[in-house]
């Protein structure tokens, strides 16, 4: 008897030793796959640029909302989009949105105010890429090209892709994120939330 139940703790010991072995190599992988998709940049030309939003202080970008819409200025300026869609909400009622922000921002730096499309609602990159989807139907923009930091590419462009959106990574040349300390933490966190996401949508 005793050594039937040595035998089973053994093989769910196992078991389960061999569950946890294949989640982190498929987690590893997942990080992999992060880290190499944030260095892929489409050099095609798009309807749009939708910048996914980012922390606002107040009435300015924080540095890493301000990296990205710097570089959808460059994009518009070089011709390689004519609109700009700039997306994200607030966290606090009464301040101005990620969105008002960007769209300011671009303005100052020469964006004529009609070619700039604004979603004002969401606070989370799927709600970022819905709404701005709904906006640029309505505005006959089928296109775009996906602005957000290296390590945020993968995550956005699966869910860009699984809206049916015509899409291509345009990540930002420079990214705030600097140094191994903080890269590490947040292709941890980019690493977490694929997986989370991967989850539901295999359940959907």
């Amino acid at each position: 008897m005793a050594v039937g139940c040595l035998g089973t703790v053994r093989r769910f010991f196992y078991g389960l030793l061999t569950a946890v072995l294949l989640l982190l190599a498929y987690g590893g992988y997942t990080a992999w796959q992060i880290y190499d998709y944030g260095r892929q940049s489409s050099t095609r030309p798009a309807d749009a640029a939708l910048v996914l939003g980012a922390a606002a202080w107040g009435e300015r970008p924080s540095p890493v909302f301000r990296e990205r819409i710097n570089h959808a200025v460059k994009l518009y300026r070089d011709g390689r989009v004519r609109a700009l869609i700039f997306t994200g909400g607030t966290p606090v009622d009464g301040y101005p949105t990620e969105a008002a922000v960007g769209r300011r921002y671009a303005i100052q730096h020469g964006v004529p105010a009609e070619a700039i499309l604004t979603e004002n609602d969401s606070r989370t990159t799927y709600g970022n890429l819905v709404n701005a989807a709904a906006l640029a139907e309505h505005a006959g923009l089928t296109s775009f090209l996906i602005v957000s930091d290296p390590l945020h590419m993968h995550r956005a462009m699966m869910m860009a892709r699984d809206l049916g959106l015509e899409a291509y990574p345009s990540p930002t040349p420079s990214s705030r994120y600097q140094g191994l300390e903080m890269q590490a933490r947040f292709l941890w966190k980019e690493t977490y939330n694929a997986l989370v996401y991967r989850a539901f949508r295999s359940l959907s």
